[in-house]
């Protein structure tokens, strides 16, 4: 089931304008999320009240206030932009379809995934401080990519 593209913009626009780029085909996702070099945030994002109460405040609050970004932030919207999400979903691998989360790719490689049952058992300050510290270990210059994921 796709989602009414007007009903969910506003949600979209969430992230969009806090720098987020939106990866809505195979393609966009393959090339962001396998990129050699750097770090990538990607959200998966959705319309149900976790997403808009927790996640999207939580990340908008650590990005506000993390001294230390990602190279990029990229995001899909799932049940908008299903082959993309799906796509993503591949390339997360191990976890199961989960949305809303969050997933960070360094150099290629995903270190650090957060399933929507970790948003949904937080508050958007405790997403923000976990985020935070994810942030500053996993995107500081000369460190290398963990071994696994929290």
């Amino acid at each position: 089931m796709r989602y009414d593209p007007t009903m969910i913009q506003p949600f979209r626009d969430e992230l969009t304008r806090i720098g987020f780029r939106e990866l809505r085909t195979v393609q966009e996702v393959d090339e962001a999320v396998t990129a050699k070099k750097g770090t990538n945030l990607v959200v998966i994002n959705s319309v149900c009240g976790c997403a808009a109460g927790k996640a999207r405040p939580g990340i908008a609050m650590a990005l506000k206030h993390s001294p230390v970004k990602p190279d990029a932030l990229t995001t899909v919207f799932a049940g908008a932009d299903l082959e993309a999400t799906a796509r993503l979903r591949e390339h997360i691998g191990q976890f199961p379809p989960s949305s809303p989360s969050i997933a960070l790719f360094k150099d290629g490689q995903l270190v650090h995934f957060v399933p929507r049952f970790q948003i949904e058992s937080r508050d958007a300050q405790q997403i923000a401080q976990h985020l935070l510290g994810m942030l500053s270990e996993l995107c500081s210059p000369g460190v290398e990519a963990a071994a696994g994921t929290r």
